[in-house]
């Protein structure tokens, strides 16, 4: 253990916190995954549901140390060729996409030959963020050109939103947010991004209007969800989604303050997405008002260190890498949090390292391990400065020791005094 533990790069602060927080995630989604099992097989038996979990996370960890291993600099360019490549998928999927899980959105692909589905929009927000951060972190001699920036910059960002949009809302608002905490945390102007966040309102706008003229087609058919969900939060109407919040405020009330123990939750066989969506109330209901806490402090730690590593990565697109994934990542979490609490209307983001789910957190962990590559190369470069010090310091000590002798032999050599009693002793002795 100790032996593999060494050979992990990087911030060892995040290592651990993603560590704590997958251990952790076993327990919830073991007892979780009641329900699924139930209307799977009609047993009961989660234990392939934990099986399965544990797979999903043993890939997870597995992807972020091949990773972390890859110098993050190359994923500059990478960005930049797999965008198109996003696109093409993106496409395919709001033609072809399925319904997995129950979700009311097809929003999920399956690769042929080989019966796994991903979710093809997270792995287009991941992209993304670096291209972006690509952008912003560019050499230029001159300020940034709006024109310029709307073909390089803003052209991309929109087309891939696009694609996500019809079938996804939250995760389309959650990335365009990122994406403006990003563009100005990296200096873009603040007058070119109120033109940017004004034009996003317009073409939602636009999109809304166009579903009502077209009702019935189903690129238009999530905006009717999106209303109700809208206007049930704002109005407590009785429906699917009031069912899923009321029963997630039963769980976090039954939990108390230490919760009902492991395994005991009760709404965990009413809520459809328990193991999901709302698994912040499954643990809540188990562990209490400690263990919600708990989790939501772990993810304010994850973040401390995230913010701990922009600042010390000594290029800016490294600083903005972090940010563009790891804040998002906090970001996704609080969200997940709020709605189970109905601080926000139900929006099917997962709480990123505990839902169930395999493109979720394999997403995540390759957002980690590029995040562990920045704080990597950093430690690299201090262990160099370091070993650098210490050479600089031996090559010291030679020089001065050379130095000593030198002088101690000048001094023996060129000595004018005369020990000896009588000059000629050996003339005349001879």
């Amino acid at each position: 253990m100790k032996q593999l533990i060494s050979r992990l790069k990087g911030d060892k602060g995040i290592w651990s916190f993603v560590a704590l927080l997958a251990l952790f995630s076993f327990m919830p989604v073991f007892s979780a995954s009641s329900n699924l099992a139930y209307l799977g097989h009609g047993t009961g038996n989660t234990l392939g549901y934990l099986l399965k979990h544990l797979a999903h996370i043993g890939c997870g960890f597995a992807i972020i140390y091949y990773v972390h291993k890859i110098p993050y600099h190359y994923f500059r360019s990478i960005s930049k060729w797999l965008l198109p490549v996003v696109w093409v998928v993106l496409a395919i999927t709001m033609i072809k996409g399925t319904v997995i899980g129950g979700a009311n959105a097809s929003r999920w692909l399956q690769i042929p030959f080989v019966g796994i589905s991903f979710q093809p929009s997270a792995f287009a927000a991941l992209v993304l963020f670096v291209f972006v951060a690509r952008y912003l972190s560019k050499t230029r001699t001159a300020p940034i050109d709006f024109l310029e920036s709307l073909k390089e910059l803003w052209l991309p960002v929109f087309i891939t939103l696009i694609f996500i949009l019809p079938s996804n809302f939250s995760t389309t608002a959650l990335i365009f947010s990122m994406i403006l905490m990003l563009v100005f945390i990296g200096k873009y102007p603040m007058k070119y991004i109120g033109f940017i966040v004004g034009s996003g309102i317009v073409f939602l706008t636009f999109f809304v209007l166009i579903s009502k003229a077209f009702p019935d087609a189903k690129f238009f058919s999530r905006v009717r969800t999106w209303e109700s969900r809208i206007e049930n939060f704002s109005t407590d109407k009785p429906d699917e989604d009031d069912y899923q919040i009321e029963k997630a405020k039963i769980a976090i009330a039954s939990g108390k303050i230490y919760g009902l123990g492991p395994g005991k939750s009760v709404q965990k066989n009413f809520l459809p997405q328990s193991s999901s969506d709302f698994i912040y109330a499954i643990i809540v209901e188990e562990y209490g008002l400690i263990g919600g806490l708990g989790v939501l402090f772990l993810y304010l730690l994850l973040l401390f260190r995230f913010v701990i590593a922009s600042h010390k990565a000594n290029t800016l697109f490294g600083k903005l890498v972090v940010i563009g994934l790891g804040f998002p990542m906090i970001f996704q979490a609080m969200i997940n949090m709020a709605v189970a609490v109905e601080l926000l209307p139900v929006t099917g983001q997962t709480l990123p390292l505990i839902s169930s789910g395999g493109t979720s957190i394999w997403m995540t962990c390759i957002a980690l391990g590029i995040i562990i590559g920045v704080t990597k190369k950093e430690e690299e470069i201090e262990q160099e400065q370091k070993e650098a010090a210490r050479r600089e310091e031996a090559l010291q000590r030679l020089i001065d020791a050379e130095l000593a002798s030198e002088e101690q032999q000048k001094n023996e050599s060129y000595s004018i005094e005369d020990k000896m009693a009588n000059p000629m002793n050996a003339v005349l002795n001879k």
